[in-house]
């Protein structure tokens, strides 16, 4: 069989103050028919894996187009059609295939399209005719929409938030693509809209257990996979929220109704979701006042990994007024100051004007004093323990009196693991307090060190109080802002 492969996307905040355009593809990386000569990135590790099966196997690839940008606000609309057009160009040229995977993010949106991961469906599917098999791998954190359902025979969204099981959704994939071409099943999709906007953590319950409820109940005959949706809330467009989603073997019936039933599920779980994170000042207070160490605290609201800036000096601000010590912070994104302190080198003492520089999300810019602690080039960062990379650029760490470290670097990226800090030299395990300008996916790293790790509520892009996100597309008809939307 022929196999055509293509990965594009990023994750669209409509309230972020920067637009996503050509440099923010090519800053992450892009690569077009080379992908798999070039070392596994985060949304084209599953070609990579798809190439290998395939090869195993006995059959053709083709590999188009492979690029991610780092989330932002929306996508320039001649950029996402030029990136589209390369995936269909490329498609064509390969003339019949057999089946198409796509690894794309699922909650991109462009100035005319809001859902830009249906869009490229759509057009591969009127390309490929109605037997060709288009299958996608998606993040959790997509929306799953009418226009994905209908242009797609698989849709696979990953289970872990963490994303640590991105090459298992991949196997999993890639096993019911070939099985559907093959004609040894025949998959149906269903899903069941929960009517919910919300924050799910998976290592945690209750959304632990639910699963591996998942996981359980897909070993029964005739399930083929199941999936929570569970949408991307700063992503304005009609289909944002949480859908429950199932896949069976040619039985509809089945999977409607397991659809419904998981999705009851966390409907039922709902209170476990409502939003209850301290303020930066609690949160501040209780860290200082803490005989735990470290405590990490979760800057939730300036968290790159949704599209804010993460150049907040909101809580540094706080942490220099409440005169706190013995302090990590980071990662600031800031190039400006990684170019001065390149310049000075290591042991410089600098007057900086650090941050602020996106506007009212960002606060204003902080002047302070610093050392340069050590300054290291051409880094990257590994998601959790993995080894899937991704570019950080040029890092400098800074420390101002009372033992205040600061990570600043020049490529914008959440703070996906402790080994950023650890490898410029930070030591963690010795501070009182250690915050991250990430929302979740630190967990699994730093809860190997931390005594005790809370999410923090602050102003920013990225807001996890749903029932207050200014919505234009999407209507008011969700929990938590209404209290039962399934009247």
């Amino acid at each position: 069989m022929k196999i055509f492969m293509a990965s594009f996307g990023t994750e669209t905040n409509v309230f972020a103050p920067m637009p996503t355009g050509w440099e923010d593809f090519e800053e992450c990386y892009f690569y077009r028919h080379d992908t798999l000569s070039q070392p596994s990135k985060l949304f084209n590790s599953p070609m990579h894996l798809w190439n290998k099966r395939a090869k195993e196997d006995g059959h053709e690839v083709i590999c188009s187009l492979s690029t991610f940008a780092m989330p932002a606000g929306i996508t320039v609309r001649h950029v996402y059609e030029e990136l589209r057009d390369m995936v269909l160009d490329d498609l064509r040229a390969a003339g019949p295939v057999d089946i198409v995977l796509l690894s794309q993010h699922g909650a991109m949106i462009a100035q005319g399209y809001d859902d830009c991961e249906g869009d490229l469906m759509a057009e591969i599917r009127k390309i490929v005719g109605e037997k060709v098999i288009v299958g996608t791998e998606l993040d959790l954190h997509g929306h799953l929409t009418d226009k994905m359902m209908d242009s797609a025979n698989l849709l696979v969204f990953f289970k872990h938030y963490p994303h640590d099981d991105i090459d298992e959704r991949a196997d999993e994939l890639y096993d019911l693509a070939i099985a559907s071409a093959e004609q040894k099943i025949t998959p149906v999709m269903r899903f069941w809209d929960c009517k919910m906007i919300a924050f799910y953590r998976t290592p945690i319950e209750p959304m632990a257990s639910f699963v591996a409820e998942m996981k359980e109940r897909e070993k029964e005959p005739g399930v083929l996979s199941l999936s929570l949706c569970h949408g991307f809330p700063t992503g304005d467009m009609p289909d944002v929220g949480t859908r429950m989603m199932a896949i069976t073997d040619n039985d509809p019936d089945l999977a409607s109704s397991l659809a419904e039933e998981f999705g009851q599920k966390i409907w039922e779980l709902r209170e476990d979701f409502r939003v209850d994170f301290p303020s930066i000042d609690t949160a501040l207070t209780y860290s200082h006042e803490s005989n735990k160490h470290p405590i990490v605290l979760a800057d939730i609201s300036d968290n790159a990994g949704g599209g804010a800036p993460s150049d907040s000096t909101v809580m540094l601000r706080a942490v220099l007024e409440k005169d706190m010590d013995d302090v990590a912070i980071g990662i600031f994104w800031d190039p400006g100051v990684v170019r001065i302190c390149k310049a000075a080198g290591k042991g410089a003492v600098l007057d900086l004007c650090l941050g602020g520089k996106h506007g009212v999300v960002s606060g204003l810019p902080l002047n302070i004093n610093a050392e340069i602690m050590n300054v290291t080039t051409h880094q990257a960062q590994a998601m959790g323990d993995g080894d899937v990379m991704m570019p950080l650029g040029t890092l400098v760490w800074l420390r101002m009196e009372n033992n205040i470290n600061i990570l600043v670097n020049d490529v914008r990226n959440q703070a996906l693991s402790r080994l950023p800090f650890l490898e410029i030299g930070i030591e963690l395990e010795k501070l009182g307090t250690i915050i991250v300008k990430s929302s979740n996916h630190f967990f699994n790293s730093f809860d190997v060190v931390a005594e005790e790790i809370i999410h923090v509520s602050g102003p920013g892009a990225m807001s996890f109080d749903s029932a207050t996100i200014p919505y234009k597309k999407r209507d008011g008809n969700y929990w938590p802002k209404v209290e039962n939307p399934h009247k």
